[in-house]
């Protein structure tokens, strides 16, 4: 795998210091980082890694050396970057999520359609050893066919820390696309079946200070192979959890069952945990696969026309759920409404 220069431009979310560690680990070249919002993170990054700052975007966009550009804008703004990137022949690499409304995806589409750079998501989820072996177990087929999945993901919200902008559904997308956005990934990825149907319910239960940010989502899916799932996800982790979400997911196929916490227990370990249940055998913890290759390596080798994990098809199917999910939400603000 040949060295790369790459930059980073739009720096508003602590998931790009994923992508930027992993890049400078396997021998690759920072240029800069460029932000022109909130400092903060992007100047921590830049003391920590000894990387300059750039105050024009254009000037890593321009630089011919620069061959990736890595990108945590506003969720609202990723779409320009990308556009940026097609027009200098950047391959781009995002956090979750890309699009955040019909219009956005429709330009995602025209991008990727267009064909003349490669576009990443970081959907890390694909690449957790915990999530790799239930991925091979199916594979393998030792659950049997999937009947149905149950994706529990909490988050922490610690307010303080939160820019502006993500509590306002228009530049963030709202929680149905900014979480729930994994979980779509996952669907497609564990059952190899396309989704064919989504019933979203939406509510609001605080912060009327914020009147377009809603804090807990539920979802039905019905997958186009007969599988089910539901989906749930909020924004009410208790400040004293041990993690940011005690996320679990529960599957269940006609030969046995499966529960991951992704996030440990604190009763037994704080570690992504397996646990299994087949027709002959008890309940056991399983031990974990580490995956061939990173999210990061996983998007080079596509640049490199090698195989990979995670497709364009994966990124624009996987956003389309999102935003279809999205308009489709019934939403209740149970602020200023009695609950019971």
């Amino acid at each position: 795998m040949s060295n790369r220069i790459f930059g980073i431009i739009g720096c508003q979310h602590g998931h790009i210091a994923g992508f930027l560690t992993e890049m400078l680990r396997l021998g690759h070249r920072c240029a800069g980082i460029s932000e022109t919002g909130e400092p903060a993170l992007a100047e921590r990054l830049s003391r920590q890694h000894g990387i300059p700052l750039v105050k024009e975007a254009r000037r890593l966009l321009e630089d011919p050396e620069v061959s990736v550009i890595g990108s945590s804008a506003v969720n609202a703004f990723k779409l320009d970057v990308i556009e940026q990137c097609e027009a200098y022949g950047k391959h781009v690499m995002l956090d979750k999520p890309i699009a955040v409304n019909r219009h956005q995806l429709e330009r995602l589409e025209g991008v990727i359609g267009r064909g003349g750079i490669q576009i990443g998501m970081m959907l890390t989820e694909r690449f957790r050893p915990v999530l790799y072996t239930l991925s091979r177990m199916l594979e393998r087929g030792e659950l049997g066919k999937v009947v149905s999945l149950t994706m529990r993901k909490p988050h922490k919200l610690t307010p303080s820390s939160r820019h502006a902008w993500h509590f306002s559904k228009e530049q963030n997308g709202g929680i149905v696309i900014d979480l729930f956005v994994h979980d779509f990934d996952l669907l497609r990825w564990l059952t190899g079946q396309e989704i064919r149907s989504v019933q979203t319910v939406v509510t609001k239960n605080g912060m009327p200070e914020y009147p377009t940010f809603y804090d807990t989502a539920c979802a039905q899916v019905v997958m186009d192979g007969g599988a089910l799932a539901q989906l749930y996800s909020d924004w009410h982790t208790p400040e004293a959890s041990w993690t940011w979400g005690d996320c679990r997911i529960f599957i269940t196929g006609t030969a046995g069952a499966a529960e991951l916490r992704l996030s440990g227990d604190p009763a037994i370990a704080k570690e992504e945990l397996f646990f299994r249940i087949l027709h002959d055998s008890p309940y056991e913890r399983v031990e974990l696969e580490a995956p061939p290759w990173s999210l990061t390596e996983d998007f080079l080798r596509r640049l490199e026309g090698k195989d990979s994990r995670l497709t364009h098809k994966d990124v624009l199917q996987t956003c389309r759920a999102a935003v279809e999910a999205d308009e489709k939400a019934v939403f209740l603000n149970n602020v200023h409404q009695p609950i019971g």
